[in-house]
């Protein structure tokens, strides 16, 4: 418009005088306010779409499809979708065949839309679809029509490397499930929550927007803040639990768990922070913090004449991925003057299982050769193999809880336990049973074979100096025992 400002001001001069030339004038300022208002230029719903937008414009074109529902009393919706697990697609098969299936759910979106509807991609596994307005957008109508488009993206795709299954989440929220006159970027903000609501609850989930969704997605961001705060001020820190050997009662390790000791609600429990830390980036954070109090309390322990060989510190598959994490391993131990091998890294049998190479991989097998002792954490829980087992150089098996609970009263469980024991055995491993609650759990596990063993029954976790003291009395005792032991003979 502003190009031909001079042009179409000459003319009007020219054919009409210099009334024309005030119309002009007055006129074109207003028509150039009105192709800059929303739903103008890239806004107008009336036109094509851009491919992929940014949130921004979503929100922008949500409003338009708002006001365009608004004035024909009807109703719109947003809905959310994503394609899971793009990103281990593409380590296995390239960018290439990531393209060509983005522009392939694309195209199918677009078929199973009406005229009036309108889809864009907005990032690398998401798209949006705004419906234009309509009389029934109920609850079922939006489910029905989120299952079709599930089944429709979920088809296989043909590519250059073969048949690719992709599964996909969605979520949305109609306009008339918001309050008052709400915004574009709360319809979109809705349905994106609805979305991070069916990512959480499995492969393919569907999930609708609701109040109570909203208010549990704003206490899930206050608690990121808070944790992050909490990270700062010192406030989480590890507690140790002792592990025991089971041949001679002495303390062969503990596993440091981190606790969040909140000035007002004390000890708040790890399933309640872990997420908030995942969710806020600060996993790393996490490990940089135990690592340095675990070599410290290891240090302290030394100096005041306590034996205990090692401690455990757990690694998630978020820190297992970080390209820094064995060099700063290896600084710290090296700070402390500790030997590699009286730190121990646990790392869940999920873990090893789902990542045969990779970053992941490289990291593990690189602790192992700095000295590291390798865990493998809730064993029979997962699916990892006896040629992951060596691969990775695993020192010890922690038997999860589910095989130990009962066991002295389950003759089942009981031989379901000696055989994951006869593997360990064969393989060369030791064992770790994890939450022995009873002293005939114990008992039995040491007549099995299991090396060590750690749960409430025989400590629970406890901060540094109360470990001290628990090391004593537990040092007392075993010497009582021995003396009776000796005088009964």
């Amino acid at each position: 418009m502003i190009a031909f400002l001079p042009a179409i001001t000459l003319s009007g001069f020219w054919i009409g005088g210099e009334l024309a030339l005030v119309a002009i004038a007055l006129g074109i300022p207003v028509l150039y306010a009105l192709g800059s208002a929303p739903g103008g230029g890239l806004l107008d719903l009336d036109r094509p779409l851009p491919d992929l937008i940014d949130g921004a414009t979503a929100g922008d074109l949500a409003q338009k499809m708002l006001e365009n529902a608004a004035d024909a009393k009807l109703a719109t919706a947003c809905v959310m979708v994503e394609a899971e697990g793009l990103n281990d697609l593409r380590r296995r098969t390239g960018d290439d065949v990531i393209e060509a299936l983005r522009a392939v759910m694309l195209h199918r979106l677009q078929g199973l839309l009406r005229r009036g509807d309108r889809v864009a991609r907005l990032g690398d596994a998401r798209f949006m679809v705004l419906l234009g307005p309509s009389v029934r957008l109920d609850l079922e109508a939006l489910l029905t029509l989120s299952d079709r488009i599930q089944r429709a993206l979920e088809e296989p795709v043909e590519t250059d490397a073969g048949t690719q299954f992709v599964s996909v989440a969605i979520g949305f929220c109609g306009s008339n499930r918001l309050r008052g006159k709400a915004s574009g970027d709360a319809l979109t903000e809705a349905a994106r929550t609805a979305l991070t609501e069916a990512l959480g609850n499995g492969p393919s989930s569907i999930r609708a927007w609701s109040d109570t969704m909203q208010a549990e997605r704003n206490a899930r961001k206050s608690l990121m803040s808070e944790v992050e705060r909490a990270m700062a001020k010192g406030q989480i820190r590890p507690w140790f639990q002792p592990q025991l050997c089971t041949s001679t009662g002495a303390i062969s390790g503990v596993e440091a768990l981190a606790r969040w000791l909140h000035p007002e609600r004390g000890i708040v429990p790890p399933l309640e922070f872990l997420t908030a830390l995942e969710d806020a980036g600060q996993m790393d954070r996490l490990s940089e913090v135990i690592l340095e109090h675990s070599l410290t309390a290891l240090r302290e322990w030394d100096r005041q004449g306590l034996e205990i060989p090692r401690v455990s510190m757990n690694l998630s598959d978020v820190e297992l991925r970080s390209a820094k994490l064995v060099d700063r391993i290896r600084w710290e131990l090296d700070r402390f003057d500790m030997p590699a091998e009286r730190l121990g890294v646990e790392v869940l049998e999920t873990v090893i299982a789902d990542s045969p190479a990779g970053r992941v991989a490289q990291n593990i097998t690189a602790l192992s050769r700095l000295g590291c002792q390798i865990d493998l954490d809730d064993f029979g829980t997962g699916h990892a193999s006896i040629t992951a087992l060596r691969r990775f150089t695993v020192h010890r098996l922690k038997i999860d809880r589910s095989f130990v609970t009962r066991v002295d009263r389950d003759e089942e469980q009981r031989r379901m336990l000696a055989a994951v024991l006869g593997l360990a055995d064969r393989l060369g491993l030791e064992t770790v049973a994890e939450g022995v609650e009873s002293v005939a759990e114990h008992a039995l596990l040491a007549q099995l074979g299991c090396d060590h063993v750690q749960g409430f029954g025989i400590a629970r976790p406890m901060p540094q100096e109360q470990l001290v003291d628990w090391a004593h009395r537990h040092a007392e005792r075993i010497a009582s025992a021995q003396n009776i032991g000796r005088g009964a003979g």
